[in-house]
């Protein structure tokens, strides 16, 4: 995510990676200080929005989120990269992102109603950037289930990531045995089929995928580095939805939600943040894309809730830069509108609405360090009947 999955261009590094990677999702370079102080400033989120509370911590750079048949919230944790190095043996993500490292430190981790967590599954590829441009974080970035088997997206694989043995892709996770299996090659997909508008400065060959949903039995997984909107059947199979980049450039495309048979996706953007130049697009089925909502920023995530309004998870909104405290949750009223729902969130990375009504944000999604991330729930003031 990074120009943080970018901006990864999320910073021109987690946004350039992100930019991501290269999010970017840089996901974001941020100083130690500022992380520190940033989480604590997160101890006192209780106190000072009372809508606002903790509901899971010890996690390691939490990325997207799905609630589950069984009622548990699964969290996709990017990991801590690792110090393998495939340079010299494949083209490597252009400096200063580039060339990254490798390691087998990322996992999916299951949340119970009480807020215990326990590991599905780890020692999963996750990948680090060049330590010149803060060392941020591509790992397991999403999770979603297809009836009751679990599913998830892979953006620290590939030989550009220093994982020359684990592409890039979608993987069907099996619980019980604490066992994963790749049913898509998605860094094989992004280098047969290029998209029109790639940027060359911060270009991801592995791509540096970062939101899946699933509808339909089918899932579908958006990536920022390349800009696009890709199905992948449970098969194997995948098609492309949109070419986003043919008409918006390096706009670095983040979140993805479906509602009324459309999908919506919402976009990062570039370092430094331009307030306001993120927005949120409608995309056909056949991949007709349309404005749909202006005068966003950085956002990350998007949602519906039961009574079919839009919520968007913005990670800094009056900085130039990724800052502590600077997250927020809007709802997308009628005429475009922005209410605000949650403000001082900390480097949040995904949301999504929980059975109970109430919004789940990771928090701290990068740039804490180990162990520093954190599930925050979120009273949105919906009731559902």
């Amino acid at each position: 995510m990074y120009s943080w999955e970018g901006g990864i261009d999320m910073l021109r590094t987690f946004w350039q990676l992100i930019v991501f990677g290269g999010l970017a999702l840089v996901l974001l370079l941020l100083a130690p200080c500022m992380a520190a102080t940033a989480y604590a400033q997160s101890q006192a989120l209780s106190e000072t929005a009372s809508r606002i509370s903790t509901f899971a911590s010890g996690l390691d750079n939490p990325r997207g989120l799905a609630f589950g048949p069984d009622g548990n919230l699964y969290v996709a944790e990017a990991g801590e990269g690792g110090t393998n190095s495939a340079n010299g043996k494949c083209t490597q993500v252009p400096a200063p992102v580039g060339p990254y490292t490798g390691g087998m430190t990322s996992r999916i981790s299951k949340i119970s109603p009480s807020g215990a967590r326990s590991t599905v599954i780890d020692k999963l590829p996750s990948a680090k950037s060049n330590p010149k441009t803060g060392g941020e974080i591509l790992g397991v970035s999403a999770v979603a289930f297809v009836g009751d088997t679990l599913y998830a997206l892979l953006s620290g694989g590939g030989c550009s990531h220093g994982s020359p043995q684990e592409t890039n892709g979608v993987f069907r996770v099996n619980g019980q045995q604490h066992t994963w299996q790749q049913i898509a090659d998605l860094s094989h997909f992004i280098q047969t089929h290029l998209v029109k508008k790639p940027s060359a400065d911060d270009f991801e060959p592995d791509g540096t995928w970062y939101s899946m949903i699933q509808e339909n039995g089918r899932l579908y997984a958006v990536e920022p580095n390349h800009g696009e909107l890709d199905r992948i059947e449970t098969n194997g199979t995948i098609s492309r939805i949109a070419d986003i980049s043919a008409s918006q450039g390096h706009s670095v495309p983040t979140a993805v939600a479906f509602h009324n048979g459309d999908f919506y996706v919402g976009n990062l953007g570039l370092f430094p943040i331009q307030q306001g130049s993120a927005k949120i697009l409608k995309i056909t089925p056949s991949g007709q894309v349309s404005d749909e909502t202006n005068g966003l920023t950085t956002v990350l995530g998007l949602s519906f809730d039961c009574k079919g309004q839009m919520y968007a998870l913005e990670n800094t909104v009056g900085k130039s830069m990724p800052a502590p405290g600077a997250g927020r949750i809007v709802r997308i009223a009628s005429g475009g509108k922005l209410d605000t729902v949650a403000s001082g969130l900390n480097f949040p990375t995904a949301m999504t609405f929980g059975p109970d009504g109430n919004l789940y944000v990771s928090n701290f999604g990068f740039g804490a360090g180990p162990g520093k991330g954190q599930i925050e729930r979120i009273d949105a003031g919906i009731k559902c009947s």
